[in-house]
């Protein structure tokens, strides 16, 4: 059976609850799920049927597709002033001589490591220091364009830009297009953990609040950027609370179209201060990406990385509403590998990226970072006598 026979045939279940039921026929009708049925899927929704209601929406929007790109990342600091609980990769300023402080050259020289590569991103992100400041960046973003125009730079969360903007007395809007024209394109989705204070000032009271973090988005979509959001899951917060995050991300999109896609970050408890909370299954994983799918009706991808699951469960994943996995690493990130994932020392080549893909009966695409297609993997042969090349991406997004 295909996607829709498999939801219909589920809705003609008689066992079916009543309350699924309803949801599962307003999936088929493409109606919007509420708040209530939101946490309802969450309290009662078994893995089968979200997988079913979410890989009809997934195929309904993408059919077969599975994106990934090529890019590289810089972290220029693991260095920084905020304390968030669950966060394994930074150290406060105390700290810092356990950390590491990027200069514009040394970043620059990272850049030209890539000269010779097919790269069509940079993600830059990392902790926060004082003298990485707006001018810093500045120079930064103009260097980088000007070393390689067509390299498109998405940089920096808003847990980055609000202390860099406060600093430089300057307002979200103003700071970002003053960015956007030395040479910023877009901006990933980190920080933004859970929004509801209830959770947020437990794990990361001291950096920017829901509404902050969301304003910088707003402005920047307003300046034509596109945008990432993610949700950190499975820690202390209740499904509600989820269910609260995903709404604000949903009302933020309906107003702006800016955001392109959603990640859902899994909380994994090694080396920091939570280290005590355990993690979720990989069920509650799937879980979580269907209801996401299920529920961010506005929000065209939901993307899963496999090197923070694992690349079993990012299989899996693609079952569940998951359309994007990330893509080929070169062992440049540590944000997720300090934390405790599986991957320790992340890497695979386009071609294993290809056929992890394919081995899923899924169609591989690369794209770049607005979501064209670069190339086409479905009907790629590779040379086996090639030795695989290696690209560098990141992991949070």
């Amino acid at each position: 059976m295909n996607a829709t026979e498999k939801l219909n045939f589920l809705i003609q279940d008689n066992n079916l609850d009543t309350e699924l039921k309803h949801i599962a026929q307003k999936v088929l009708q493409s109606e919007r799920v509420s708040f209530e049925e939101g946490v309802l899927l969450y309290e009662r929704g078994e893995l089968g049927y979200l997988g079913v209601l979410a890989n009809y929406i997934r195929e309904k929007n993408h059919g077969d597709y599975t994106y990934f790109n090529r890019n590289f990342h810089i972290e220029p600091t693991n260095v920084c002033v905020y304390d968030c609980k669950f966060c394994a990769y930074s150290r406060l300023i105390k700290e810092r001589e356990q950390g590491w402080e990027m200069d514009v050259s040394g970043m620059m020289d990272v850049v030209k490591k890539y000269d010779d590569e097919p790269v069509t991103e940079v993600h830059i992100t990392g902790g926060v220091v004082p003298k990485q400041n707006l001018d810093f960046y500045a120079d930064f973003f103009r260097q980088c364009k000007a070393h390689r125009p067509d390299l498109h730079i998405k940089g920096l969360t808003p847990v980055e830009y609000y202390y860099i903007f406060k600093k430089a007395k300057m307002s979200h809007y103003d700071g970002l297009k003053y960015l956007q024209e030395c040479g910023l394109d877009s901006m990933p989705g980190g920080g933004a953990e859970i929004f509801h204070p209830e959770v947020r000032e437990k794990i990361a009271g001291d950096k920017c609040t829901a509404e902050q973090w969301l304003d910088i988005h707003e402005q920047a979509h307003s300046l034509g950027m596109r945008t990432n959001a993610t949700m950190l899951y499975g820690h202390i917060e209740e499904f509600w609370h989820r269910v609260d995050h995903m709404e604000r991300l949903r009302e933020l999109q309906d107003k702006t179209g800016g955001f392109q896609a959603f990640i859902p970050l899994k909380f994994r408890n090694q080396g920091h201060q939570m280290s005590h909370v355990p993690e979720v299954s990989v069920v509650e994983d799937l879980r979580n990406y269907a209801v996401a799918r299920i529920y961010m009706d506005n929000f065209d991808h939901i993307k899963a990385y496999w090197a923070m699951i694992s690349r079993d469960t990012a299989q899996l994943s693609l079952a569940f509403g998951v359309d994007d996995i990330d893509g080929t690493l070169d062992d440049t990130t540590k944000i997720y590998s300090m934390a405790g994932a599986e991957e320790q020392h992340p890497a695979m080549s386009t071609r294993q990226l290809v056929e992890l893909i394919k081995q899923v009966d899924r169609h591989p695409i690369e794209r770049d970072t607005l979501y064209k297609i670069v190339t086409d993997y479905k009907d790629v042969v590779f040379d086996e006598a090639n030795k695989p090349n290696y690209y560098s991406l990141p992991v949070v997004e």
